[in-house]
């Protein structure tokens, strides 16, 4: 993430987490691993939440940045919302320690706060506008760009990706168990709302 102090205790934080899991971050041996005292990592962060919040702040920018470029470059509808999606999954893979942070609530105690999660709300918007898109292409039913659709790619694309993450966090995105099924789970999505379709 960089070089100054507050990137360096991120940086020492996401590796503690990927040793000892999400919910097992612990702010002494983050302070031990960028060389200060604990107190002195207060005056960057003032708890343990506080940098999980900047954490979840982060990842959640990351991956909207990510996902906007990728979708920018391709065809307004279904090939954006492809782009958009795929881009998401290969972030995901990189970034595995950050992505159970904003896919999952892997910390029993920690919410994001308004702020940290405004990407995340911007991301579902995108993702709405996208759908909206194929609609007005001719692409999709109207019904893919309700509010039900919405919450359905969500699930199967967030399942998806848990799956990869839980069963092959190290493998590739095109060759991984369950992401390289995206495109198929996609393809399911597109048949259900498809013009004329189920709903």
């Amino acid at each position: 993430m960089g070089g100054t102090r507050r990137q360096e205790i991120l940086d020492a934080a996401i590796a503690v987490m990927a040793e000892r899991g999400v919910a097992g971050l612990n702010l002494s041996e983050v302070a031990r691993r960028v060389g200060i005292r604990q107190p002195s990592l207060y005056k960057h962060f003032p708890s343990r939440h506080a940098v999980y919040d900047e954490l979840f702040r982060l990842a959640a920018q990351q991956q909207l940045e990510a996902a906007r470029k990728a979708a920018s470059a391709a065809r307004p509808g279904l090939e954006a919302l492809t782009a958009y999606v795929e881009a998401t999954g290969r972030i995901a893979l990189a970034q595995p320690v950050l992505a159970q942070l904003l896919g999952s609530r892997p910390v029993p105690d920690f919410e994001p706060s308004r702020e940290a999660f405004r990407p995340s709300v911007e991301y579902v918007e995108d993702v709405r506008a996208h759908l909206r898109a194929a609609v007005e292409a001719g692409e999709l039913a109207e019904a893919a760009a309700e509010d039900d659709a919405v919450a359905l790619m969500s699930i199967l694309v967030t399942g998806t990706l848990s799956q990869q993450l839980a069963n092959e966090p190290n493998a590739a995105y095109d060759e991984g168990r369950f992401t390289r099924l995206i495109p198929q789970v996609l393809d399911m999505f597109v048949r259900f709302y498809s013009p004329g379709g189920p709903p």
